[in-house]
């Protein structure tokens, strides 16, 4: 599989030239790629769209203005997506003095890839005034700036830096939080429950407080509520559990549990059964999730819970549950060799582990 970072490749910048010298008469291409692709190879992906964003400064005009002129010139030829960043990284980079024309920037080019890690350069310079214009894009008609006011606050937002004062308070976000409970669009939907697990992860209590006030007879705040809570489920939180009927006195069994190896090449599946039985004369509602603590390179072991099933199980029933694990390599995780842990997760209880060795290189 070609690595992320091919994206920004020689093609792309013969393209991206291209593009600016279309925009800009005065735009130097080939000046542009020699000097945007002299280091390329000792770069990685966020080297690369920084490096892309720097460079494309020194080929366009000094004044500012002028200079985002030319890139909203550019942006309708260019390619969607991760490599369209490089049009907010820009004006996070160069835009700080030009607080009301970063803005509108920003608000325009998300839709072309997103301006969720831009923004927060402004965030962290002025939190309050930012806040306040992701406040009006919250309810905005466009799906993709909607989604930019909640993804951009994030607390923890993945790739990017935390945002301190947001985690020490995260009522900052809640007018943004409220505005956005109960959108239409998936996308956005789904923002607003990762802002809330966010959140829940430093500030449970208020989360959960928060989430409590809304109607959850809405299809689409309830799913809001449910995704958002998915890390306190999985801890067994028992505030989390009530909300969705949860059972909060388990008595159940775990039968028949296996693994179909022990032993497991990199890029082979592994086969987990195991049989639920109810100890209980009443029904009781259960999350079924399972843990895999992963080997890590310092030899430590890294714990992740991925979600299995729920199952309403009813008195004196049992219920076979099986899961195939595959372990391949991704941009996301490593995989290294060494014993591994799986456990399975009910109602946030260990209920039983197996022990299994990983190996990473042929044999």
């Amino acid at each position: 599989m070609e690595p992320l970072k091919e994206m920004f490749n020689r093609a792309f910048y013969q393209h991206f030239a291209g593009v600016f010298a279309d925009a800009d008469r005065n735009f130097n291409t080939a000046e542009f790629l020699e000097d945007v692709t002299v280091k390329l190879d000792e770069l990685e992906l966020n080297g690369r769209l920084r490096n892309t964003s720097v460079t494309l400064r020194k080929y366009l005009p000094d004044n500012f203005e002028k200079a985002v002129d030319i890139l909203y010139k550019a942006a309708p030829a260019l390619r969607r997506g991760y490599t369209a960043l490089v049009l907010p990284d820009f004006i996070a980079l160069y835009g700080k003095e030009h607080f009301d024309l970063s803005m509108e920037a920003l608000k325009d080019f998300t839709s072309l890839g997103s301006s969720e890690f831009a923004i927060r350069e402004f965030l962290k310079t002025d939190l309050d005034k930012t806040l306040k214009v992701m406040s009006y894009w919250a309810e905005h008609p466009d799906e993709h700036v909607r989604r930019l006011a909640s993804e951009g606050a994030r607390p923890r937002l993945p790739w990017s830096f935390k945002l301190e004062q947001i985690i020490k308070d995260p009522s900052l976000t809640t007018g943004i939080l409220e505005r956005l409970k109960a959108d239409e669009a998936p996308y956005v939907r789904k923002s607003v429950a990762n802002h809330l697990n966010d959140i829940s992860k430093d500030n449970a209590s208020y989360m959960l407080q928060l989430v409590k006030a809304w109607d959850t007879d809405n299809v689409h705040t309830r799913w809001i509520i449910k995704h958002a809570s998915r890390t306190l489920i999985k801890k067994g939180d028992q505030d989390s559990l009530s909300l969705f009927d949860f059972e909060k006195d388990v008595k159940l069994s775990i039968d028949n549990f296996s693994i179909s190896s022990h032993h497991v090449q990199l890029g082979e599946e592994l086969q987990v059964n195991f049989e639920v039985k109810s100890l209980k004369d009443t029904p009781q509602k259960l999350v079924i999730d399972y843990a895999i603590h992963y080997v890590k390179a310092s030899g430590e072991h890294s714990r992740k819970v991925f979600k299995l099933k729920e199952i309403n199980l009813l008195p004196d029933q049992t219920v076979a549950v099986s899961k195939r694990q595959i372990f391949k390599d991704m941009t996301t995780r490593k995989h290294y060799a060494g014993k591994h842990i799986i456990e399975i997760i009910i109602n946030g209880k260990d209920y039983g582990s197996k022990e299994f060795n990983l190996v990473t290189q042929q044999i």
